[in-house]
């Protein structure tokens, strides 16, 4: 099947919430030269954590990370921008897609998408063990 022209967003936006943003510096690059991807995997769990932190009203964790993709490499000075959104709130977890985009940090235009992932959180108590997320205007869980 042919892709058709209208098919095809000539303006694509970033889907959720803005969760974190920060700039890529040169001690975060990789061998060569472009950041380093575990670096953007991390900010990618920040923002994801921030996220959860809303809805769970207190501690959470990471328990797993599907699907991270490098879309494109981030170059040294870029702004990074991790965006967070929702997408399943269960008894103890929650799953979250993040998606990185990225701007000059000059200009401030150009932005793209460079990655993206799902973040799989559980919240927990202070004693680290899972907890219920209490959801307002949710009732029996």
């Amino acid at each position: 099947m042919a892709l058709r022209k209208e098919d095809v967003d000539l303006d694509p936006q970033p889907v959720g919430e803005l969760a974190l943003q920060t700039l890529a510096m040169p001690k975060d690059t990789n061998a060569n030269g472009d950041i380093f991807g575990g670096w953007l995997v991390s900010q990618m769990d920040l923002a994801a954590g921030i996220a959860t932190k809303q809805v769970t009203r207190g501690r959470s964790a990471t328990v797993a990370i599907k699907n991270v993709s490098f879309l494109y490499p981030v170059s040294v000075g870029s702004i990074v921008s991790c965006y967070a959104e929702i997408v399943e709130i269960g008894r103890s977890s929650m799953h979250i897609n993040i998606e990185v985009w990225i701007a000059n940090s000059i200009t401030q235009h150009g932005q793209r998408k460079v990655a993206e992932g799902q973040f799989v959180f559980v919240a927990i108590d202070e004693n680290g063990r899972t907890r219920r997320i209490e959801v307002p205007g949710k009732a029996g869980q």
